[in-house]
């Protein structure tokens, strides 16, 4: 993988074929059924305008991987929707087939949650990028699941209002992506993951039905659907239309960039922060290998010398701005701060959270192959696992560069390697795991915002206890009972849906492969 693209799981492999660390869930992958696709390809090609549906070779390679490019699959057949009847009737033709489907926004993903199945339909939804209303009354947006998450601040903004969740693709990835994998972003210390934003969505159902969850009101009497569908990473239908919550644009934004020798010393002004009730914004470290990716990819100019930088964000009102900024000041110069400089206008702080958000690219200049992992731990477990995973950097000799939202503890340690060097790919995925191990035992996470996807599937039992993730494909199964819904990911094996309970005679074939267990 060229060192210059935007890859971040960059080892270049076979397209066909799913590759990386292998889990029984992603053995499911499924052996393309030639006569069954066909049968679909002709009932597809009849309900579906021209240009629709792609059947080419050469084009479906196009659609092989999203941002996780690690793994990478060439999907059966490839369907480009326009209207939430084309996704309808192209997963009612799927149902019926017990075909299997996934749907793809911008392709931004970092978990592979939108990895095509060779054996099913692939569902792209960028089409669908019409923003239906936007209502500041309300204070919400009624937009389509292709939009893109910067286009709604840009219909927003006239009216004095902006959408709050901003992952750091927001120039590009989509809102139905961040739906199914409940981004978060910068700002998500003050505001919260896309699950906080969102109040309604229509959705199309894994057998082809269109129902609504929920809608302009805050909140929906009875059992919290919308909430499950939220995060559920397309494996409980697709959302065709998104009704998102609209926020004031604060009246004062104060953006602080902090130099600190160490790490150490930058969590420990994070902590004093927060310890003193002051939540900004917005609180983003980097470490000296993150801020030396940036500087030589977007000559961003943060202070000379920083083991570590921290990026604060005060918004609200300009009284309250002024004097967090002055706790904020004091508690950075407390803990070791050696230069301190405030964005004098839109442009400083732009150049500021430019070299912040181009960080994961920025890498490549750095590296010809890079991990980014996605942890979480507690606030006050910054220091102790930073320090362990320089220790496992150092012991291994694989570079991990650290970039993450410091104020909530929500790591993207990016682990370096050279795919062409033989060995080090290995080497780079142990410590990945060891990294999403560390976040764990910390009492943290194996993910914050990126997903689960088909990468962490095999790390969800580290994480949960066996009756856990029943209880959870029990849900799953309630949506999905003949499983097509963008199976193979997040479980690390999936269940046979609508199995009698109790002793089986004999032994199903599937679990015979070892592809799926029956509960």
């Amino acid at each position: 993988m060229s060192a210059d693209l935007d890859s971040t799981h960059g080892t270049t492999k076979t397209a066909g074929s799913t590759v990386g660390p292998t889990s029984p869930e992603q053995d499911s992958a499924g052996t393309p059924d030639p006569a069954a696709i066909e049968a679909v390809r002709r009932e597809l090609d009849a309900l579906l305008p021209e240009g629709a549906l792609i059947t080419d070779h050469a084009r479906l390679r196009t659609y092989e991987c999203d941002g996780l490019a690690h793994y990478r699959v060439t999907p059966a057949l490839v369907v480009l929707a326009a209207t939430a009847e084309h996704v309808a009737a192209t997963v009612t033709v799927c149902s019926e087939h017990r075909m299997p489907f996934v749907a793809r926004g911008s392709g931004t993903g970092l978990s592979g949650g939108a990895l095509p199945r060779a054996d099913g339909v692939l569902v792209v939804m960028s089409q669908l990028r019409a923003i239906r209303q936007v209502s500041p009354a309300d204070h919400r947006a009624v937009v389509e699941p292709g939009v893109i998450n910067l286009d709604v601040t840009r219909a927003a903004a006239p009216f004095g209002y902006y959408y709050a969740p901003d992952p750091s693709s927001q120039q590009i990835c989509s809102i139905g992506g961040n739906l199914a994998e409940n981004s978060g972003g910068a700002h998500c210390l003050k505001y919260g993951f896309t699950a906080h934003h969102v109040t309604g969505v229509d959705l199309v159902t894994p057998d082809g039905s269109q129902v609504q969850l929920g809608g302009l009101a805050p909140d929906a009497p009875g059992y919290d659907l919308l909430g499950t569908v939220i995060g559920s990473e397309g494996t409980l239908g697709i959302a065709t239309s998104v009704t998102v919550r609209l926020t004031r644009s604060p009246e004062a934004v104060t953006t602080v960039l902090a130099g600190f020798p160490s790490t150490d010393d930058a969590g420990a002004a994070t902590s004093a922060i927060i310890g003193a009730g002051v939540v900004p914004a917005a609180i983003e470290m980097m470490d000296a290998l993150a801020i030396e990716a940036a500087e030589a990819a977007v000559h961003c100019n943060y202070p000379d010398g920083a083991g570590a930088v921290l990026v604060v964000e005060l918004d609200g009102p300009a009284a309250e701005v002024e004097q967090e900024f002055a706790a904020v000041r004091r508690f950075c110069e407390e803990n070791g701060a050696f230069e301190i400089r405030v964005a004098a206008d839109d442009t400083e702080r732009a150049l500021i959270w430019k070299g912040r958000k181009s960080a994961f690219a920025a890498v490549g200049r750095i590296s010809p192959d890079y991990i980014v992992q996605d942890g979480v731990i507690p606030r006050t477990a910054l220091p102790e696992v930073l320090r362990a995973i320089a220790e496992l950097s150092g012991s291994s000799g694989v570079r991990v560069a650290n970039v993450f939202h410091a104020g909530d503890g929500n790591l993207h340690p990016l682990v370096l390697f050279d795919a062409a060097q033989p060995g080090q790919d290995e080497a780079a995925e142990e410590i990945s795991g060891k990294i999403l191990d560390l976040c764990i035992s910390a009492g943290g996470s194996i993910t914050g915002e990126h997903g689960v996807g088909v990468d962490k599937s095999a790390y969800m039992p580290r994480m949960f206890s066996a009756a856990d993730l029943d209880t959870m494909q029990m849900v799953r199964c309630a949506f999905d009972p003949r499983h097509v819904s963008n199976p193979g990911k997040v479980f690390p094996t999936p269940r046979l849906c609508g199995e009698v309970p109790g002793r089986h005679q004999g032994e199903h074939p599937l679990a015979k492969a070892g592809v799926a267990e029956i509960f």
